[in-house]
Parts: C-alpha cells; sequence; structure tokens
C-alpha cells in the first residue's frame, strides 16, 4: 500500500455523497475562526456550524501570525466575513514547550530551525489578549469588526469566553 492510497479511497466514497457543489466561498454566518491545528477540535461541529458558514483559519496554537493576518484581511474584504472568533484549546501541545525547547528537539536531528518563530504559547491567556488585541489594533480591517476569544475544552467540548476587554483601555 501506498503512503496515501487510504486516503484516495476515501476521498473516492465521499464523492459519491457530495452535496456541496452549490456553496460559493463565502463565509455565509460572516464568520472566521482562528483555531489549533489539533485534531481533536471539530471547529464546524461545536459551534453549530456547516460547510460554507464560515473560514477556518488553522495553525500550531492557533496564533495570530502575520499569515492570519493576511488571511483574514482576505477573509474580510473578499469572502464576506464581519466577526473573528479566535480559539485556542486545552491541553495544547504548543503550551507545554519553547520555541527554544522545538529548536533543541530539531537540532537532535540535524535540522537546524533557528529561522523559524514557532509562536509557543508559555501562557494561554495571555497568548489569546496579545492575539484579540493584535487583530482590534491592525489597520488592515475594520474597526468596528467584532472580534472575541474562547477557549475550547478537549475534555468536556466547551467555550470559555475569553474576559471582555476593559473599554476605558
Amino acid at each position: 500500500m501506498r503512503a496515501f492510497d487510504d486516503l484516495y479511497a476515501a476521498n473516492a466514497k465521499f464523492a459519491k455523497e457530495f452535496g456541496n457543489s452549490t456553496l460559493t466561498g463565502r463565509a455565509a454566518r460572516g464568520l472566521a475562526v482562528v483555531t489549533c491545528m489539533d485534531s481533536r477540535i471539530d471547529p464546524l461541529g461545536l459551534l453549530g456550524l456547516k460547510p460554507g458558514d464560515a473560514k477556518i483559519l488553522r495553525n500550531a496554537g492557533a496564533r495570530v501570525t502575520d499569515d492570519v493576518l493576511r488571511t483574514l484581511v482576505l477573509a474580510v474584504y473578499l469572502l464576506g466575513v464581519d466577526r473573528v472568533l479566535v480559539m485556542p484549546h486545552t491541553d495544547c501541545g504548543m503550551s507545554k514547550v519553547t520555541d527554544s525547547d522545538v529548536h533543541a528537539l530539531t537540532g537532535e536531528q540535524g535540522v537546524d530551525t533557528r529561522s523559524l518563530e514557532f509562536h509557543t504559547v508559555p501562557d494561554q491567556d495571555e497568548a489569546l489578549r496579545h492575539d484579540l488585541i493584535r487583530i482590534r489594533s491592525t489597520p488592515f480591517l475594520p474597526q468596528n469588526m467584532p472580534v472575541t476569544g474562547a477557549i475550547y475544552d478537549v475534555r468536556t467540548g466547551l467555550l470559555t469566553p475569553a474576559p471582555r476587554p476593559d473599554p476605558s483601555a
């Protein structure tokens, strides 16, 4: 068996019942979700959404990187997004290591990753606050666009909303 045969077989089965050919690519519910790449997270299911409702942006740690900002700009101005949820999760591998740890691990394999920033998460609450501020303060997105954060609990399936920012701050 070749490395991807199982995936192509599953796709052939999926395509026989495929019913989303009329979706436009716009976010029908106007939502973008920034979440982690962790396979325990089903962003559409846990938010009561279906294909076509939202733009899902995934990376390690659900961090708002330059690429996430670039993608949000495209989502807002081209694809109907008018609100953003940043959704990291409990038991995240990115909260269990530092960038230095990752560089050391890859270095043991002879791979020099020092030119990469991994955006590890030593303090998840602080990282979420930082990322929400980053979206809210960028000059490239509408200043009045609703932006919030919530932490998804991989053990219970529940979201805990981030504290609201102080409007006087």
